[in-house]
């Protein structure tokens, strides 16, 4: 298992009425963060903020290449972006929901106490298989069929690349002291934007490679 410091290239915020980041989710242009009653955009590389989506969003956010998923208390919603409608509504399995990412047709959710990461289907909210960690979960992102999930213990934080078949670790990217990951998404490439938590802020971390 390879050890290293994460590489922190950019923070952003805190933003503007944001006490909390709750969710991270990137759809090609934006990212988007979830902070309690808001879904809110803004773009990565000049942190200007650009729409907002009234909408209930106290934990993961997942886009899907056309509409977001965000979960609220024991739901999950299913939102198009343009006109912040929501779609469809699916049940959110029990527990400490946390993360939410959408791979290979599945939505995946991270449980922060329970330590799990669970696959779901995104039409029925049923769930079709579960990975162990070791540690509390607090976001959950896939890239290049690589799956990571960010932790946040006993004042901890990390970057985790995980085996999705055995959940061993394969890759640890540890967080400065004093920052957490509540949130955690690829661009696709070279990034991950990492929610700060209670500091209202993100933060991009350069995926090793």
């Amino acid at each position: 298992m390879n050890r290293s410091a994460a590489e922190v290239l950019k923070e952003f915020g805190p933003f503007p009425g944001v006490e909390h980041v709750h969710g991270v989710t990137y759809d090609g242009r934006h990212v988007w963060l979830a902070t309690g009653g808001t879904l809110g955009a803004f773009d990565p590389e000049t942190g200007e903020p650009q729409r907002s989506i009234e909408v209930e969003a106290d934990a993961g956010t997942a886009f899907d290449g056309q509409h977001l998923f965000q979960i609220a208390a024991d739901s999950i919603h299913k939102i198009e972006p343009a006109s912040g409608h929501i779609l469809a509504t699916i049940p959110a399995p029990p527990g400490s929901n946390s993360g939410l990412a959408w791979a290979e047709g599945s939505l995946w959710l991270g449980q922060y106490r329970d330590r799990k990461i669970h696959q779901i289907d995104p039409n029925s909210g049923a769930i079709l298989r579960t990975i162990e960690s070791n540690r509390f979960v607090t976001g959950v992102t896939w890239v290049d069929g690589e799956l990571w999930h960010g932790t946040w213990e006993d004042d901890g934080s990390d970057l985790r690349q995980i085996d999705p078949d055995s959940g061993e670790v394969l890759q640890q990217l540890e967080m400065p002291q004093g920052t957490g990951v509540s949130g955690l998404e690829s661009d696709g490439a070279d990034r991950f934007f990492c929610g700060g938590g209670a500091s209202g802020k993100l933060r991009v971390v350069r995926r090793p490679r």
